[in-house]
């Protein structure tokens, strides 16, 4: 009996394990192509169908197309998880790049700009399509219209590059002038406890990141400042609409002091449009004034996919564009920012690659981290002194941004990019006094020294420790206007003038000496290959650290999906504003950060 009971607990052991066994291996096959047909899925998303350009086309110039100012390292950025539709993006080099080229092309009889979507373009990328237009013109002689139900006022500006500008007759026009804000916290904090400890130097007055947290309103600097950016902002838009349309400065002025033009009909009053049509009319007006049989469109990312490189220059030497957008930060990541590790890989990569004679960096970043900033300090000079180096500032290359900048050999700035913002600051939250008075929740502690708690978060630093911390943060200001002195070749006494935190534009930051030209990637180009002594031999190469490898596309995917699902549906344009808030509540050590600008009205 006994014998016949083991048997049974075997024969019943051998079974249950088998089936376990044929579970497992199910799972994992079913798991697998489960994987196997997200991944092929994906894959097919990700291919795109070959464009055909018709023999008389028009470029469609439509900002929904998703312009960016630098390719995505995320490659999950674009997927619709609504739809398991991959979008696409149209980097702003790719768009340039191709309006150039449809200058020789004869397919290509005009433009037609349409702003009906306006997407996410920045300010300077508008800078940068519109003198890419204005281009277009003058080398091929070839039409421009522009046509759009509503017209915003960085819109118009773009659309100004135009020869005819129409609009839709029940649509709307704005002309009223820029307004730029911040919004501030410092209510929030005190209804929720928080007591945010700033630590900035007294001559950084200008550095206004903190004063979300301490004010709830501009201080006279910030305000100083801000005022100065609009006006200088303003004049660009005036200063284009004055010489495209005719129209005297000081009448623009006083039309937006009045509101005088914010209807269709006000704006062909004014001389700001050439006429009202709905869109069918429009075709047939381009039809007849430029001699096509019919109107066909292709698009600005189509057309741009069909641009080839020279296959006759692929032995010549490259100029490679390094792309260093979003915030500075310490380490690694998967996200669309600027990691310190991560970035010094790709500058590496240009230094060693001996195929690149000169690497112009893209930087669109409002700073970050100073010590992630001077490790990419660090990296960039050692680049320089291999090669030349030029930075092409876009819409923001400030605090930090700047601080990764200050080595180059020229830096060249857009006229309505935001930089300078030379200054530092750090900031202490305790939130000790919140979790009690809001939910009960109590610290305590033993400490081996007298200031061993310093920087807990739980309480506000004491004089000693405050003293002790600002130490850090003076030096690292010092060594922050030092190394603007010595990579501008500026006397630091002009340095520290110019510094103290002020943002200045890319015009202003041209006069004052923190910026060499003002122009877009282009001309950024021009000065890398004039610099390397190229002429006409070379070739462009986009050096990247997009992820490659399953894990990383998961690691991608992951947050994609964790973007897409949390308060980026609910907030739209103010997530931008809710990440920083979340991110520097609970930051610690010295930053150099530009303040967040809201602008309102101008798009």
């Amino acid at each position: 009996m006994e014998v016949t009971a083991k048997k049974e607990r075997h024969l019943s052991f051998g079974k249950v394990f088998l089936a376990s066994l044929l579970a497992v291996v199910a799972g994992s096959v079913v798991s697998g192509l489960f994987w196997l047909g997200i991944f092929s899925s994906i894959s097919s998303l990700m291919q795109s169908e070959v464009v055909t350009v018709p023999e008389q086309a028009v470029l469609r110039i439509d900002l929904a197309e998703n312009l960016v100012d630098a390719p995505s390292r995320n490659p999950m950025s674009q997927l619709d998880l609504m739809t398991m539709s991959m979008g696409s993006e149209l980097t702003l080099y790719d768009a340039v790049r191709a309006i150039e080229a449809a200058q020789y092309d004869d397919r290509i009889e005009g433009i037609y700009i349409n702003l009906a979507g306006m997407g996410s373009a920045e300010v300077a990328a508008f800078e940068e399509l519109r003198q890419a237009i204005l281009d277009f013109k003058a080398a091929s002689g070839k039409f421009v219209v522009a046509y759009n139900s509503i017209y915003s006022q960085w819109g118009y500006y773009l659309a100004t590059a135009a020869d005819r500008i129409y609009i839709e007759p029940e649509g709307s026009f704005e002309w009223a002038g820029l307004t730029m804000g911040t919004l501030f916290y410092k209510g929030l904090m005190d209804k929720l406890g928080i007591e945010m400890t700033i630590l900035r130097p007294s001559a950084c007055k200008y550095k206004s990141a903190v004063e979300p947290f301490i004010r709830t309103d501009m201080s006279p600097e910030n305000r100083e400042q801000m005022q100065s950016l609009a006006d200088n902002m303003w004049g660009v838009v005036t200063e284009a609409v004055a010489s495209s349309r005719g129209i005297d400065s000081a009448e623009l002025n006083r039309l937006a002091d009045n509101l005088e033009v914010m209807l269709p009909q006000e704006a062909e009053e004014y001389g700001f449009v050439d006429g009202l049509m709905y869109a069918d009319e429009v075709m047939e007006s381009m039809e007849e004034e430029y001699g096509l049989d019919t109107v066909e469109f292709v698009s600005l990312g189509d057309y741009a996919s069909t641009i080839a490189y020279d296959v006759n220059n692929l032995t010549a030497p490259k100029v490679a564009i390094v792309y260093a957008g979003g915030m500075v930060l310490d380490g690694s990541g998967p996200d669309d920012n600027i990691y310190a590790d991560d970035f010094s890989q790709t500058l590496q990569r240009a230094i060693d690659d001996d195929d690149i004679a000169a690497v112009v960096v893209r930087v669109n970043s409002p700073g970050g981290s100073a010590l992630a900033a001077d490790i990419i300090w660090r990296k960039m000079e050692l680049l320089r002194e291999k090669k030349p180096v030029i930075i092409s500032m876009g819409q923001t290359a400030a605090s930090g941004g700047y601080y990764i900048s200050a080595p180059a050999d020229a830096i060249v700035a857009d006229r309505t990019t935001l930089t300078g913002s030379i200054g530092v600051y750090g900031q202490l939250p305790a939130f000790g006094k919140a979790l009690k008075d809001k939910l009960g929740i109590t610290y305590d502690a033993v400490n081996t020294n007298r200031y061993s708690n310093v920087g807990s978060g739980m309480e506000p630093l004491k004089d000693a420790e405050y003293a002790a911390v600002m130490r850090s943060v003076d030096r690292v200001y010092a060594r922050f206007t030092a190394l603007v002195a010595q990579g501008r070749n500026l006397p630091i006494e002009k340095v520290l003038d110019l510094a103290g935190g002020r943002v200045w534009s890319g015009a202003q930051a041209q006069e004052i000496g923190l910026v060499d030209t003002c122009g877009g990637l282009k001309a950024a180009i021009a000065v890398a290959i004039d610099k390397a002594g190229l002429g006409d031999n070379y070739r462009i190469v986009e050096l990247t650290d997009e992820m490659t490898g399953l894990m990383a596309m998961l690691r991608s995917l992951n947050v994609s999906v964790r973007e897409k699902i949390t308060a980026r549906s609910e907030l739209g344009d103010l997530y931008r504003e809710y990440s920083r808030i979340e991110s520097m509540v609970g930051r610690r050590g010295v930053y150099a950060m530009m303040p967040e600008v809201f602008r309102f009205g101008d798009r």
